[in-house]
């Protein structure tokens, strides 16, 4: 095809409608939008080129309502090797190796259809890790469920579970570590954030930035169908009455036919074919195409009519906005074809060549020898919308006088009342669908440390590394205050990371809010960034890939603010690492950091009292960079046996988490002068952690030495958590509490 015929303009379709006013707001372009694109095109587009834009400029895949505030965000490092802006994350684990990540949202898919929303999410992300050379090593993910009495909640949990265990499993991916909250906000909008982890050799990343005129653009996986049509779009607007009639743009997943991708993309990375490769995500071959050739420069010509495709009488509007899953977009060198082709035709896939790039900048579509549509690919990147939308702070609520919250009138029942509520209780019915100890290499297994850990050969080198990995937010302190509850995620990923051991490298976020288009949400997405990046720059942790998730509200109810963190790190030798587990007795007890019986926006407070006021905890960086420094490197002497950050619930839900791991129980005793029993004991500090040691006495003069707070409050031994004077109680009676209520309420009769 030639320059002169890619500036015809493109053929009507038989059948195509004409473009109306209403058919502009159904794509969800507002007016001045679509004004924008009359602009650029200079006459009236087609409705696959309609479509086109309305994919490309949706909230989804445009970022036009964040993109002016993650640029605040520190991307850089000595360690990053690529930044935001490709599939995913990649950081420097030193050996040669490389460590690819990324967290990805399903949120309104996993609503309408929750197991094949939950399960596409999965395989989405895991895409995005292995298209750029990695194999995957873990997946994590961090779920937001409603109310428990709600009559959907219920459904929800059970869908989403089951298909986040469906697809990894098959995949023989291990999913290693999250997190499970629920609360009324997200009753109409559960978030189900995925997240994934590779490794790659650090000489073999593979970028999307198209090059070389001419050369073959293929594509690989799956046939295409009409699952996931709108699914961009669809994750840009809010739901309403009528959610359940978008069940059609949900995708549908095959994880067998993924691994058999992900072996077949590895195969033809180990040669010299490759040139570009780029997952089909959101927007399938709409954004796959038109990225790859933006980045590179260039233009690209997509013969539709060759595209693999399994329903009959597929339209070039549905083969470029269709979202079926397991498919690839990869430009080739020339004369590489049948390799390529031998290849995945092995691994039972299908492989069609279906264009080629050339040096227009423009992107041609044809249909059977017809040109259907023609757009200039610059303008759709430099004049898409960016909104600088209104925004106003939330105000710092007045902090809560922790004498004014009544004490537990019996502290056994507050202990057990917390530990058998659907936050703290155990999510072992979750990860236990899971395969987590698949390959072998899973380390620290959910819930027995604060990150997750997997071995990593030390490439040529004898030994083994670990990865460290870990999901957080606490969106109760979000909602409070934007930008502390920002500063606190941030912080509890470095201390999670730290806690093992490991030393923090990097941050992958999860950005999910409400309206934009609301001045009081849009305040919270900017305070929320300040607060990271004021984290992130404080920590030396990075942000390196990301996504926004916004329009997250129903019948204009919006969820919590919540800027999930995934965030990954690594430890030289995993001989060093420790979890959370209490396994002898003897060992000294030390607390780490002050404490000072924060309650406000406290779990204590919520659970037990029945109120979520107050100001969120302060977050003070450089004492949690002295803090995290010190146990890190305590951890890494071999001088710790255990250790556990201080988080919702406080030093005695932290204490009582060790005990049940471990199996072991402890005695302690407050400290003379201490705040109130309850706010010392439930209190949410910020920047501790609780040691256990074979030699206290030792750890605490290290500390007086580096100037950190440290108390020693008891030792490990027996079968009871004892608090002196104020509470003994049995951890089996404790143990059955906390394991019972998420079977007992899954197995509840409807």
């Amino acid at each position: 095809m030639t320059i002169a015929e890619e500036k015809n303009p493109p053929v009507k379709l038989p059948n195509e409608p004409a473009i109306t006013p209403q058919i502009v707001a159904e794509h969800g372009l507002a007016p001045d939008e679509y004004e924008r694109l009359l602009k650029i095109m200079g006459r009236t587009p087609t409705m696959v080129e309609l479509g086109i834009f309305s994919a490309m400029w949706s909230e989804h895949c445009s970022y036009k309502s964040s993109k002016v505030w993650l640029k605040k965000l520190p991307t850089k490092a000595p360690w990053v090797i690529q930044g935001p802006g490709e599939n995913a994350g990649v950081i420097d684990i030193g050996d040669g190796q490389a460590a690819i990540f990324k967290m990805e949202s399903h949120n309104h898919p996993s609503y309408i259809e929750p197991y094949q929303g939950a399960a596409t999410g999965v395989g989405g992300i895991m895409r995005d890790v292995f298209t750029m050379g990695a194999r995957p090593v873990a997946n994590l993910n961090a779920l937001r469920f409603g109310d428990p009495e709600h009559p959907k909640t219920r459904h929800l949990v059970s869908g989403v579970v089951a298909g986040i265990g469906g697809y990894g499993n098959c995949m023989g991916i291990p999913t290693v570590g999250g997190e499970t909250n629920f609360h009324p906000a997200y009753n109409g909008n559960i978030l189900v954030n995925a997240m994934t982890v590779g490794v790659a050799p650090s000489d073999r990343i593979f970028y999307a930035a198209a090059a070389g005129i001419g050369n073959p653009l293929v594509y690989v996986g799956s046939k295409t169908g009409r699952d996931g049509i709108h699914g961009a779009t669809m994750s840009s607007t809010e739901f309403n009455e009528d959610s359940e009639s978008k069940r059609p743009t949900v995708q549908v997943g095959d994880p067998f036919v993924e691994k058999l991708l992900l072996e077949a993309c590895l195969e033809l990375m180990a040669t010299d074919a490759i040139v570009a490769i780029q997952d089909m995500g959101a927007a399938g071959l709409t954004s796959s195409s038109f990225e790859m050739a933006a980045k590179g420069g260039l233009g690209v010509v997509v013969e539709l009519d060759k595209v693999p495709m399994r329903e009959t009488g597929m339209t070039p509007y549905e083969l470029m906005l269709s979202e079926s899953q397991e498919r690839m977009l990869i430009v080739l060198k020339p004369g590489r074809e049948e390799l390529a082709r031998k290849i995945f035709e092995k691994w039972e896939l299908d492989f069609a060549v279906i264009g080629h790039l050339t040096d227009t900048e423009r992107m041609v579509l044809s249909w059977h020898g017809d040109i259907v549509g023609n757009i200039p690919i610059p303008p759709l990147v430099t004049e898409a919308p960016m909104y600088e939308r209104p925004w106003t702070l939330t105000p710092l609520p007045t902090e809560l006088d922790a004498a004014k919250v009544p004490a537990p009138k019996d502290w056994k029942a507050s202990l057990l009342a917390l530990m058998g509520s659907p936050n703290l209780a155990s999510k072992a019915w979750i990860w236990k669908q899971y395969d987590h100890l698949i390959l072998g290499n899973t380390a620290i297994r959910p819930q027995d440390g604060d990150a997750a850990l997997v071995r990593v050969a030390n490439g040529k080198a004898a030994g083994h590394k670990g990865l460290a990995m870990t999901s957080d937010c606490t969106p109760r302190y979000v909602q409070a205050h934007p930008e502390t509850g920002g500063r606190q995620a941030v912080a509890e990923a470095w201390r999670n990371i730290t806690a093992v051991g490991a030393r923090p490298l990097a941050v992958t976020d999860n950005m999910n809010f409400g309206n934009p288009q609301k001045p009081e949400i849009m305040g919270q997405f900017a305070g929320a960034i300040m607060g990271m990046a004021e984290a992130c720059t404080v920590l030396d942790f990075p942000v390196v890939s990301g996504n926004v998730s916004l329009y997250n509200e129903t019948e204009g109810r919006p969820i919590l603010p919540t800027p999930t963190i995934g965030a990954v790190g690594v430890i030289d030798d995993i001989a060093t690492a420790v979890g959370a587990r209490l396994t002898q007795a003897g060992l000294a007890l030390v607390l780490i950091g002050d404490t000072k019986g924060w309650l406000g926006q406290s779990i204590y407070l919520r659970e037990l009292c029945g109120r979520e006021e107050g100001a969120p905890p302060p977050v003070d960086l450089a004492v949690e960079r002295r803090n995290g420094d010190f146990v890190r490197g305590e951890i890494v002497g071999r001088r710790v046996a255990a250790c556990h950050d201080l988080s919702d619930g406080g030093l005695l839900v932290a204490l009582t988490e060790m005990c049940l791991s471990g199996g072991t129980g402890a005695t302690i005793k407050l400290p003379k002068g201490a705040a109130p029993p309850h706010a010392w004991l439930y209190g949410e500090d910020q920047g501790r952690y609780l040691v256990a040691t074979t030699d206290g006495e030792a750890l605490i003069e290290a500390a007086r030495k580096a100037g950190v707070p440290a108390v020693h409050l008891g030792y490990s031994g027996g079968v009871n958590l004892a608090v002196e004077g104020l509470l003994d109680v049995a951890l089996e009676e404790i143990r059955a509490v906390h394991e019972a209520w998420l079977p007992d309420y899954m197995n509840a009769a409807v």
